[in-house]
């Protein structure tokens, strides 16, 4: 286990800036997601803590020892990718020994760190199977043993569950997750599913452009999102968002919404807006999507701008209807022209 520091980490291909002057604090034993759409620079920022990529500037520390000029091999990182990179004439014992082999540990310690971790990862059946032989999800298993044997400070994982299917990586979400409880160990996870990142991280680091947006708790990101950027990106479905003037708020109108000086956009998401016959805005629904348990609805509230709310259980609302919606005040996140929280 250890900690993270990043100081003014910046990474340039020739004339590219890719990473901004990234400054991180990762603690020990602390489960920490990296999340962004494609281009963002998450996968690119695990490589140079990984070693992998060397930083154009600024500085790594591993427990307070600045690594930038440490190999990959000896950073005490493990990094589990994508894709699986299992050899495929070798047993999953094989796999899972091979680096250690590498490395000249003895044979019998080897034996006991493979089989504590395929206890670990209930991979003890399996021990003697090629990789062709066993599922997605078990594939996925022998990959993170194979950095469990190595007994890593910090786990580096990039975008481990995308080649799985949905079932699959809600399962395989839940036992990384079990995983980090039993080894308490300091992970660095890198995905662009926020449902992945809200589900698992300790902490999330939100990045855009190759610049953090927003550090925080899920939670902290969900209700207390930094700028529209964040307030977008996480929450699924994604936040409706409405310019200010669509609501009263002149003083001497009856219905007036009181709001913080200089709002410019408003933010609502679709599970807390209310269907109410006298709501302040309308929505003309174009689809209807009925879950049994919830019920998505689509439209367009003014002349252009989509709008969707969640309705709890299965509704009689159907396409070309039109609808009251009302917005709770104390779910209205305001934000200012340059859409940073108010």
């Amino acid at each position: 286990m250890a900690t993270l520091d990043l100081d003014s980490v910046v990474k340039s291909f020739d004339q590219t800036t890719i990473l901004h002057g990234i400054n991180l604090a990762i603690r020990d034993g602390e489960f920490v997601v990296f999340v962004g759409p494609s281009g963002c620079g998450k996968s690119t920022l695990l490589r140079v803590i990984a070693g992998l990529e060397s930083p154009s500037s600024g500085d790594i520390r591993i427990d307070g020892r600045q690594v930038n000029s440490v190999s990959a091999a000896h950073r005490g990182c493990a990094m589990v990718f994508q894709s699986y990179a299992l050899y495929p004439h070798m047993t999953v014992y094989d796999n899972m020994a091979f680096g250690l082999e590498n490395m000249g540990i003895a044979s019998a310690q080897i034996a006991t760190k493979v089989n504590g971790a395929a206890k670990l990862l209930r991979l003890e059946e399996l021990l003697q199977r090629k990789p062709t032989q066993l599922s997605g999800g078990q594939r996925q298993r022998v990959a993170i043993g194979r950095a469990i044997v190595r007994e890593p400070k910090v786990f580096l994982f990039d975008e481990p569950l995308s080649n799985l299917d949905a079932e699959l990586r809600v399962s395989m979400r839940a036992e990384i997750r079990d995983l980090h409880a039993r080894l308490k160990a300091t992970m660095v996870y890198v995905t662009h599913d926020q449902v992945e990142a809200m589900t698992m991280a300790d902490k999330i680091v939100v990045l855009r452009a190759g610049r953090i947006e927003q550090v925080g708790a899920p939670l902290d990101l969900y209700n207390k999102p930094a700028n529209t950027f964040v307030a977008g990106f996480i929450g699924s479905p994604r936040m409706n968002f409405l310019p200010a003037s669509i609501l009263p708020h002149d003083a001497a109108t009856a219905r007036a919404v009181p709001l913080p000086e200089g709002t410019h956009t408003l933010g609502l998401r679709p599970e807390h807006v209310q269907l109410d016959s006298e709501g302040l805005i309308s929505m003309r629904v174009s689809q209807v999507e009925q879950l049994g348990s919830t019920s998505l609805l689509h439209g367009m509230v003014g002349d252009d701008m989509a709008f969707e709310m969640v309705c709890n259980g299965q509704t009689p609302v159907a396409r070309g209807d039109s609808v009251r919606l009302a917005l709770p005040l104390e779910h209205l996140h305001c934000f200012d022209k340059e859409g940073l929280r108010l």
